[in-house]
């Protein structure tokens, strides 16, 4: 099987190289690394339109080749998908580990999340795999200390075994791992975040342009069993099957019985 391996903090990111390294021991697997070469945290689903992509080779510690560009995780699957490299067609995208977790609300701001969704988005699985700081923060922005091996062993047996896990199509994995010896493995929704942060002015320049600081508080979270938030904290590793579809079947049935095609019409105070 044809592995595309990427991340969103960087391909020098510790957490990459962890996961690539449990790879490349999967028997079958051919992989290929393409990532961001610098930190794109939070960079959810943007990409790069206005300018041509930079991107240089990368040699690891073991002789391996990997291609680092200069934009976003989701541009890496692209470039992937598109034939960066030479007679490689992927057949599965995995985007981690990911220095910190992605959980509940946050799987939107997630650049590491985001990749998994150009996977499916062109139509190939997609695991998005996210590791617990040893601070055991439920967030993916504060920690610089991290412990990868559980994280690694587990998402590479799960590409291992991806042709026999019950994977719909259009469907990725969320897998965010708790820091420690996980206490087993909850399959789980998404949670809901609690948001603290403020706009802090952080100073003004003589020509009166002001400069905010909105986020850094870290977040917390409502505690409802089966959420993927619940389970970390609880110290279980959350896999969280998350698809595409954001429409609301209710909302459709609501919208219905509003009759939108009436406002074809010139509004009645406009015939007065």
């Amino acid at each position: 099987m044809n592995v595309l391996l990427t991340n969103d903090d960087g391909i020098h990111a510790e957490g990459l190289r962890a996961l690539r390294s449990a790879l490349l021991e999967v028997p079958g697997i051919e992989l290929e690394v393409i990532a961001p070469d610098s930190n794109r945290s939070a960079t959810a689903r943007s990409i790069t339109t206005r300018r041509p992509l930079t991107v240089e080779e990368i040699r690891f510690e073991d002789g391996g080749v990997g291609y680092a560009t200069d934009g976003t995780p989701v541009d890496c699957v692209r470039c992937g998908w598109l034939g960066l490299a030479t007679d490689f067609e992927p057949e599965l995208v995995i985007s981690g580990i990911n220095h910190g977790a992605n959980l509940g609300d946050d799987i939107t701001y997630s650049g590491t999340v985001a990749a998994a969704f150009e996977a499916i988005v062109l139509g190939l699985p997609g695991i998005a795999v996210s590791q617990q700081s040893v601070a055991r923060e439920l967030d993916f922005r504060l920690s610089n200390s991290f412990s990868f091996d559980q994280a690694a062993s587990f998402a590479a047996r799960v590409v291992e075994e991806i042709e026999e896990v019950p994977l719909a199509a259009g469907t990725l994995l969320n897998i965010n791992v708790p820091h420690g010896e996980a206490k087993g493995v909850a399959l789980t929704s998404i949670g809901k975040r609690i948001y603290r942060d403020q706009l802090r002015l952080e100073d003004e320049t003589p020509d009166g342009r002001k400069r905010y600081h909105i986020y850094g508080t870290s977040p917390g979270f409502h505690d409802v069993p089966g959420t993927d938030v619940a389970a970390v904290a609880g110290g279980q590793i959350a896999v969280t099957p998350v698809h595409f579809d954001l429409t609301d079947r209710a909302g459709l049935d609501a919208l219905a019985a509003y009759n939108l095609e009436r406002l074809l019409a010139p509004a009645a105070r406009e015939l007065e």
